[in-house]
């Protein structure tokens, strides 16, 4: 079995945390024995929050490799292609972007290759705050780091979203060096879309409706720039099984094609994509299956088919809330959702393998 979606925060990505005091950064409680607490979005910073309650509790499963190693293990993974956590480097000045990046994928390529059995690869990071040449820079340096299968990338990208003009340096050294695009979301939707009342819903409706959105709306605006008409051979990853794309994909390309300011519907010069949006989906995309539903599941294989669907589990997100339960309740849940499909086998490892070449020993294949 092959988890594509999981994550860590490095040790370095850590102390760069700990020595900010803005937004993002991790807090250091009084007590000790407490966690400290990782405050990546503005809303957790309120100061009207009392600090314990701040973000979310960052315990040892988030950084340690040995409890990485030991939590695949409980669930019987025999590989893991490991992505820094959200929200990377897009905070950083250019010139720190630059420096982070290198340090942090470097350190990713390190993790990878101590573990002596093989069981991880990564994604790396990308210094979207710098310049497209110097992101395009880093692209080219991935190429040496032989654990590195892609790279992890946020929906604003160089911070004006996918189909931003400017990233066209960007997607032509991807698609040149195939590497695979994981498109991955942090910013969810406005506060104010969530109501008055958000807070007293915890994290839930950011997590379950404004990330899924974030995602569709920041793909929908990369294949409505044509991006995948100039790049037609770029791969790309999109988590939580596409957002809601499995539902609305219909409904954009039926907008699309009803959208008079695209020729050939209209006449004042403006052109939409070129490709249609059932064709990039199934030679483009490929999706995870974080998504908790044999329905949800079965959509997104209909969707990009079923040799492009593979299994993850989004550790150490969404941990049991009782200290003593071992098995996560989240991943049993991705289990019998994919299990439910004729397409299991193909999901819990065969994609994953034929997409991002990855070398199973057979020790492994038969854990």
């Amino acid at each position: 079995m092959i988890d594509v979606h999981t994550h860590i925060y490095t040790p370095s990505y850590l102390a760069l945390l700990r020595s900010r005091t803005t937004v993002p950064y991790l807090l250091d409680l009084p007590d000790k024995k407490a966690p400290p607490r990782l405050i990546i979005l503005p809303s957790d910073d309120a100061a009207s929050i009392p600090p314990k309650s701040r973000g979310r509790p960052i315990d040892t499963s988030y950084s340690s490799i040995q409890e990485k190693l030991r939590f695949m293990d409980t669930h019987q993974i025999s590989t893991s292609v490991i992505s820094l956590a959200n929200p990377w480097l897009d905070f950083l000045s250019p010139e720190e972007g630059i420096k982070w990046a290198k340090t942090i994928n470097d350190e990713l390529q390190e993790i990878c290759t101590q573990n002596s059995e093989k069981r991880l690869y990564a994604f790396a990071t990308l210094p979207l705050s710098a310049s497209p040449d110097e992101v395009v820079d880093e692209i080219y340096r991935l190429c040496s780091l032989l654990s590195i299968k892609g790279t992890i990338f946020s929906t604003t990208a160089l911070g004006s979203g996918l189909d931003d003009p400017a990233l066209n340096p960007v997607w032509d050294a991807l698609e040149d060096t195939q590497t695979l695009i994981f498109l991955h979301p942090h910013y969810g939707l406005p506060n104010e879309v969530y109501g008055p009342r958000n807070a007293d819903y915890g994290h839930v409706l950011p997590l379950a409706l404004g990330f899924p959105l974030e995602t569709t709306i920041a793909f929908t605006r990369m294949w409505l720039s044509g991006v995948f008409d100039r790049f037609p051979n770029l791969k790309i990853l999109i988590a939580h099984a596409g957002g809601t794309l499995p539902f609305l994909a219909g409904r954009i390309e039926s907008c699309v094609q009803h959208e008079r300011s695209f020729e050939p519907n209209g006449d004042d010069g403006r052109r939409g994509p070129k490709r249609d949006l059932k064709t990039v989906l199934r030679e483009n995309v490929w999706l995870d299956a974080v998504v908790y539903s044999e329905t949800s599941v079965k959509a997104a294989i209909e969707l990009v088919g079923k040799e492009k669907v593979m299994f993850g589990t989004d550790h150490p997100f969404f941990p049991p809330l009782e200290e003593s339960e071992k098995e996560w309740a989240s991943v049993e849940t991705n289990l019998t959702a994919v299990a439910g499909t004729d397409s299991k086998d193909s999901i819990m490892g065969g994609n994953a393998v034929q997409l991002l070449g990855l070398k199973i020993t057979e020790k492994l294949a038969s854990s």
